[in-house]
């Protein structure tokens, strides 16, 4: 399945009065996979302590931003499964207002291309476009550390979607350093189930002692989703979706899934994949992105 990638600068636009911004259109929110996925322990308040490899995709859902002038912030579309008040857009936004006593508002309208619970990150990605585009809009002047910092109170995965770089995770996710990985191809896969995150990390079958691994050699290392045996056996079509994939390339799930993926060899061989995918299921292709394409936004 085809898509238009996040990086073609045409998706955004930008609506002048005065040469102040009063609307962003299209503000992209790109996807991510999980390369690998290690839980190392965890903390006294319950959380988990991970490492992960954050990979950025020319994939995702996008976002329009109008000014409002009278401090009122809301979502003008409906979006299924999600209420507007729970929805980490209008969260991300209020918070925002919040922290900085901005007297500004947003219409926002959500354009949603990625699987909910599939481990890709949608939500949080959503959230962190949603910050990085307000800042903008209503010029509050946060730097990109503070954006993260705000971020993560929206969620685990939020302040890497705002550092918009390829990323070696650890602690809960948010101590983050910069990878430098080649481009690459990859065919994800969708096996049509949405699993909650709470509901993978709360197992009583998901090992929590991985050992520590270092950054420098993580490629070389053996690693794992140590999400992935929980979710297959809670949800076999994950398992299903694995082993098809992994006929043409090795392939893991990302993230507390659904999705799975694999990378490709070429353009051409993630065409061939996405063709062949079974119809019960849903596969795209993605490059990967070196930056978030709202990066330079950022100081």
């Amino acid at each position: 399945m085809d898509h238009p990638a996040l990086n073609t600068p045409p998706l955004l636009g930008t609506v002048l009065q005065a040469g102040k911004p009063t609307q962003l259109l299209g503000c992209p929110a790109p996807a991510k996979l999980n390369l690998f996925l290690h839980v190392v322990g965890r903390r006294p308040d319950g959380y988990h302590l991970l490492q992960t490899a954050f990979r950025l995709l020319d994939w995702g859902d996008t976002i329009d931003l109008r000014l409002r002038t009278d401090g009122v912030i809301r979502r003008t579309n409906a979006i299924a499964g999600v209420a507007e008040e729970q929805d980490l857009v209008v969260r991300a936004a209020r918070l925002l207002q919040q922290r900085t006593a901005t007297t500004l508002g947003a219409d926002i309208t959500l354009h949603k291309q990625l699987p909910m619970g599939g481990g890709l990150g949608g939500g949080s990605s959503d959230a962190a476009t949603t910050l990085i585009a307000l800042n903008r809009l209503w010029q509050t002047g946060q730097s990109r550390a503070q954006l993260q910092t705000i971020g993560l109170e929206l969620g685990a995965d939020v302040p890497v979607f705002v550092f918009g770089e390829d990323a070696f995770a650890e602690g809960v996710g948010e101590q983050l350093q910069a990878l430098t990985l080649p481009s690459a191809w990859y065919v994800i896969l969708s096996p049509g189930v949405s699993i909650p995150t709470a509901e993978i990390f709360s197992s009583k079958d998901l090992t929590r002692n991985t050992p520590l691994i270092k950054m420098a050699d993580f490629a070389a290392s053996t690693t794992q989703n140590d999400l992935q045996t929980v979710a297959c056996n809670r949800y076999p079509e994950v398992q299903e979706a694995i082993d098809w994939l992994s006929t043409f390339a090795p392939a893991r799930m990302t993230g507390s899934g659904a999705c799975v993926f694999a990378e490709a060899r070429s353009e051409e061989q993630a065409d061939r994949i996405t063709k062949s995918c079974p119809p019960r299921w849903k596969a795209w292709k993605a490059r990967s992105l070196a930056r978030h394409p709202l990066y330079e936004w950022l100081q």
